[in-house]
């Protein structure tokens, strides 16, 4: 029996949003439903109008599965853990005086704006309400986030080499951050 348009519609437009295999899981759900409804004895449109009713408005569907990805879960780890790892190595810069260390000025800009790229990516991701757009910022910000990391420990500990207990302890928590962002990078690629 061919699909009614009205539910052929109504799973297209949560294709627009959402991955193929989440749709497919939602199509076999809403088709259950379907069929539920014409075992009651509705004809066929009404048993789709039915079924698309108990499901719900695809923009609620979407933002369901938003809300509980993985992607959304773990942006909004990384940004809570910024504040508490940037204070450290604000500790380690003004200590160190990094403002003498041998960096271009270029570095330092790139730096900088790397680090506001990758707080976007992340506030993308924790606040967006497009499952495809918060699962891709939130996977751009985990590779950014592990980079922007990596280079501020390898900046330090070359251009400070002696290991004091900020040094130690921003190199800890960045090593940390790091670790748990690029862990995540494949649940961000899937959801």
């Amino acid at each position: 029996m061919p699909v009614p348009r009205l539910i052929s519609d109504y799973l297209a437009e949560l294709s627009a949003d959402l991955p193929g295999r989440i749709v497919e899981e939602l199509a076999d759900g809403l088709d259950e439903t379907y069929h539920g409804y014409l075992g009651q004895g509705l004809a066929p449109d009404a048993a789709a109008r039915a079924a698309v009713e108990e499901f719900g408005e695809p923009r609620v569907i979407v933002d369901a599965f938003t809300d509980a990805s993985h992607s959304r879960k773990t942006a909004r780890r990384l940004l809570a853990a910024g504040p508490g790892v940037g204070m450290c190595w604000a500790v380690v810069l003004i200590t160190a005086r990094a403002w003498q260390w041998p960096v271009p000025v270029a570095a330092r800009v790139l730096f900088g704006v790397s680090l506001i790229t990758v707080i976007g990516l992340l506030a993308a991701a924790a606040f967006g309400r497009r499952y495809r757009l918060v699962r891709r910022a939130a996977t751009a910000a985990c590779v950014g986030t592990a980079v922007l990391d990596a280079m501020m420990i390898g900046t330090a500990l070359a251009a400070a080499p002696v290991l004091v207990w900020p040094v130690t302890a921003a190199v800890a928590l960045s090593a940390g951050r790091s670790a748990f962002a690029l862990r995540n990078v494949p649940h961000t690629l899937t959801g």
